[in-house]
This record gives structure tokens, sequence and C-alpha cells, in this order.
């Protein structure tokens, strides 16, 4: 009748606890006064009850007797199936008092009500944070620890939180159960969600407080925040290497390792970055999504537009400091420091030519090959450069754009005029270093030199 009534008439005399039957009281009043008198044979951890026991055995045997038969998942206990149950109907039992908020375990609400009294039990050793739940005080010792115990059975990848694995598993699955209800996009973790979401309604709540840009998440806050501090708190440890990001630093190490983790399906090239992947897959498909506004040019990558658009404001940003020659783009400058260096990074592995450019170097090489990729749609001719067959095509239309100045006798190419002028000029620029006879052509004084070989 007591369960119908509530009756409780045993109660404990240390702490006030009441229950219906004086076999309870018994077994409560072991956790006073410290007797256990239930002992494991495995491994000698004792139990005030035989219940206990028998629970605990099932760590050592992998008993599961309690088994959901929505999903199949099995439990050692049945009160661990009774809280499973409930994500499947959405039961949350304890509710709290102050703001309604429910919570399918009562260890929940507990953790939960300490948000309302600020109470936080848990402190940490090392540095004295305190938190409201012994879980984040152990995930937080881990900070201090470097402990990572959850690993990935497939690559080994680590992480303090058992949460990081099971999302992390879901690279391999193609998971991604968070689904954004406006677009339809989805993702592997809520955060990723969350983030999202603030794409549709334009939210940036995350500010710099050195130059206004605002940020929709708090992440992007902190690494803009580097821009101005100039912070590099990522370091390569193999060359001292340092960075903002992490993401760079791993891109980074691969430059060590060798390792090309993203492989084109295609032709096979693999590269380190995946971005690199992306922007050389556009060579297979031809996709070029970067257009210009002005003229409609378009480009595989970004940052070939925002180049050419320098052609249209006719800026020239970078400047040789030795002869102050300006150029639309910072690589232009690069090559030409060449011509004032002497430098030649570019070498032929067959003879031993160096060059200035690596495009110059390729060309070169077809000297060697034979390879001449360039043909000519109307007589079939081929050319090792597309600048011959540009200038061959004219041979055919009977276009002389090159025209000279002083006499008008025009010509197809430009070199032939610069030739040319050389009969108006009397410039002779190729000279034998035998006999100091001077020529306007090259193969002029080739077939000069012959002369003095025999």
């Amino acid at each position: 009748m007591r369960t119908h009534t509530g009756e409780k008439p045993h109660t404990c005399e240390v702490c006030q606890y009441s229950c219906s039957e004086k076999s309870h009281l018994v077994i409560h009043m072991r956790t006073h006064i410290g007797k256990k008198s239930h002992s494991c044979d495995v491994c000698g951890s004792s139990f005030s009850r035989k219940s206990g026991l028998v629970l605990h055995m099932r760590t050592h045997t992998g008993e599961k007797p309690h088994i959901c038969e929505v999903c199949g998942s099995s439990f050692s206990q049945k009160s661990h199936l009774v809280i499973h149950s409930r994500t499947h109907t959405g039961e949350k039992p304890h509710t709290c008092e102050v703001c309604g908020a429910s919570f399918s375990r009562k260890s929940g609400l507990v953790s939960h009500n300490l948000t309302h009294t600020g109470k936080k039990p848990h402190a940490c050793k090392v540095c004295g944070s305190s938190f409201s739940k012994k879980s984040n005080l152990v995930r937080h010792e881990r900070t201090h620890t470097g402990e990572k115990p959850h690993i990935c059975e497939v690559c080994g990848y680590s992480s303090s939180e058992n949460s990081d694995i099971f999302t992390h598993m879901r690279t391999y699955t193609g998971e991604k159960p968070q689904s954004c209800e406006m677009c339809g996009s989805s993702f592997c973790r809520k955060s990723g969600l969350v983030s999202y979401k603030k794409i549709h309604i334009r939210e940036k709540p995350h500010a710099c407080e050195v130059c206004g840009s605002s940020f929709s998440k708090k992440s992007g806050l902190v690494r803009h925040v580097r821009t101005h501090t100039g912070e590099k708190p990522h370091t390569c440890e193999m060359c001292g290497y340092s960075c903002s990001e992490k993401s760079d630093l791993v891109s980074h190490m691969r430059t060590h390792t060798g390792e090309k983790p993203h492989t084109c399906e295609v032709c096979g090239s693999s590269f380190t970055q995946k971005y690199v992947l992306v922007t050389h897959m556009r060579t297979h498909t031809g996709e070029k999504p970067h257009s210009c506004e002005v003229c409609g040019s378009s480009f595989s990558q970004k940052s070939s537009l925002i180049s050419h658009m320098i052609t249209h404001t006719g800026e020239k940003p970078h400047t040789c400091e030795v002869c102050g020659s300006s150029f639309c783009r910072k690589s232009e400058l690069v090559r030409h420091m060449r011509t004032h260096t002497g430098e030649r990074p570019h070498t032929c592995e067959v003879c031993g030519s160096s060059f200035t450019q690596k495009h110059v170097l390729v060309t070169h090489m077809r000297t060697h090959t034979g390879e001449k990729p360039h043909s000519c749609e109307v007589c079939g001719s081929s050319f090792t450069q597309k600048s011959s067959l540009v200038s061959h095509m004219k041979t055919h239309t009977g276009e002389k754009p090159h025209t000279c100045k002083v006499c008008e006798s025009s010509f197809c190419r430009k070199s032939d005029l610069v030739r040319h002028m050389r009969t108006h000029t009397g410039e002779k620029p190729h000279t034998c270093e035998v006999c100091g006879s001077s020529f306007t052509q090259k193969s002029s004084l080739v077939s000069h030199k012959i002369t003095h070989t025999g």
C-alpha cells in the first residue's frame, strides 16, 4: 500500500534519508559506515549492495542484456536503456523550476541548476579555473597534460574529447547530419551549421576593436586580430617557420614530408592543398568562374582576375629600386630584376642552358624533344611556340601590321621590322669575337665565323 500512499516510515538518523522498506535502510546505512561486503573476484573492487557487484561484473564480461527495441543498441544497466530510449521518444522528465528547461537525465538538470546559482564546485589545481561540471574540469585538465586519450582507428588522429572523434569519423563516412532549414546545406558539426545560418541573417556579432571589421564566427575574429598584432602562434618544429593559422602550418609541413593528399581523378596529379586541386581541375573542365566586369574576360583563378583588372586602371604598383621601371604584377617585377642580377634559376637538365623564366625553359626543351605542339590549320606546319604560329598565320592572310616609320615598308613580324630598322640606323649589334667584324643579323655572324674555323 505504501506505493500508493507514498509512506516512508524508515528514516536514517544520520542524513534523514527515508524509505518505504527497512531492508533499503539497512543498505543505505552502509554508505555511512563504509561497509562493502560484496567484493569482485577479478579486480577486488567492493560494493555495499549485491546488485552493485552484479552490474560491475559486466564491465569484465562485456555483457549488455538490455537492448533497445528501436535501434538495437545494448546496455549493461536497465537505467541506461531507459535514458537512451528518451532519445527516440523525446521525453525530458526532469524540469528546471527556475526557467522551465527540461532534460532527459537528472544529472543534466543538476548541472543546469548550477547556471542559476553560479556555483562552480570543481576547481583546477593547476590554474585555479573552476567549472560547474566535473566532466568539464576533466576536459580542461587535458589542456595542461596534453592528454589525448581518444584515437581514430582509421588514421590515428587523437583528441582530448570523444565527441571530436565521433565528428572526425564523419570525414570517412561522409555523414552530415546537421542540415540548414533554409537552403538544405548540410554539415558534420552543429557548430558549423550555427555559423552558416548567420550567412542567411547576415549576422556578424564579433567585431574588431581596432578597425571595426565584423565576423560571423569568433574564430574568424581571432584570426583577423592577428593581422593587427602580427602574432604567429603556430611554429614548424623542423625549420622554425611560423604562421597565424594552424591550417597553414599543416600545409607547410607537407613541404617537409612530401605528402600530397589531394589527387586529380583525371590525370593523377597530386597536390598539397585542396584549393590547388580545385584550381587544377579547371584545366580539364575549362571552367573560368572569375569574370572581368569591364571587358568580360574570364579566369580560372581570382588572383589572375585581380592582376588583369590593373590593365584597365593603368596602375603599376610594383617598382624596380634599381632603374625605376614599374609593373602591374609583382611576378613581372621579379622577372625584371633578373635583368639586373643576371639570375637564371631555370636550368635545362639536357644541355645545361639556363633561363630567367620557366616558360622559356619549357619552350627550349622542345629543341631536344622535337615537340611542336602548335599547328597551322591551313597548311599543317607546326611550331614550338604559339607566337611563331601567330606570325606564320599572317603569311596566309597577307597581314603586315608592323610598319617602318622611315620608309613605310611593312612586315608580318615585329622581329623583321627590328632587323629592317638597322638598315636605316646602321646598327650592327652582332660582333665577331675573333676579328671584330659586326653584323646586323645573328645568322650573318654565324656564317662569318665559319671563315675562321675553315
